[in-house]
């Protein structure tokens, strides 16, 4: 693939399952990679949310500055054919650097939009890999509330073909829960 988008959200640096598992993943799927550490990135606040809710040609300059980052993000997924997230599990959840990268990509009339039916999302179909690494949490189980949270935001911009390789336990023997998420990878379909 030609353009695929990493996304790493863990706080772990060289030591983080996910960032290794993002690596193997990508190298998988081809070149063209961009990798966007979500580490960053800064959280929205109510001027973010202000700029965002305005009307885009009634946007002061402030707001505009207030929004490039949101914009070149949004960017970066639109232009992408594939995209690949590492999803580290903290306490349960997503990590705050992902959320953070979440609260900016999702915008109503950029990366989805308010019909009668519905929500519809804007984002160009595409396919989605997922690296979950939890230290005991496994992979959609009744605890897991992150891999279910990223598949429905992922859906709500209109990316419903996700794909999750899993590096479960990696508390109770991390070599062994790299392995089988790495097979795992091993076996998918470039």
């Amino acid at each position: 693939m030609p353009n695929i988008l990493r996304i790493d959200s863990s706080i772990k640096g060289d030591a983080s399952v996910t960032r290794r598992l993002t690596a193997a993943l990508t190298e998988k799927l081809g070149d063209g990679v961009s990798i966007r550490d979500t580490t960053t990135i800064p959280l929205i606040d109510g001027a973010w949310i202000g700029a965002a809710y305005t009307p885009a040609d009634k946007r002061s300059d402030e707001q505009n500055a207030a929004l490039a980052l949101s914009d070149e993000l949004i960017a970066e997924l639109k232009a992408a054919d594939a995209v690949v997230i590492g999803l580290p599990v903290y306490n349960f959840g997503v990590t705050g650097p992902l959320k953070t990268w979440i609260d900016m990509v999702c915008r109503v009339g950029e990366t989805f939009r308010y019909t009668d039916s519905g929500p519809e999302g804007l984002v160009p179909a595409k396919r989605v890999f997922v690296a979950y690494a939890s230290g005991g949490v496994p992979l959609g189980s009744d605890y897991d509330f992150a891999s279910g949270y990223l598949k429905q935001v992922l859906g709500f911009m209109g990316l419903t073909d996700v794909t999750f390789v899993s590096a479960e336990g990696v508390a109770m023997g991390e070599a062994e829960a790299i392995a089988r998420a790495e097979e795992q990878i091993s076996g998918l379909a470039a």
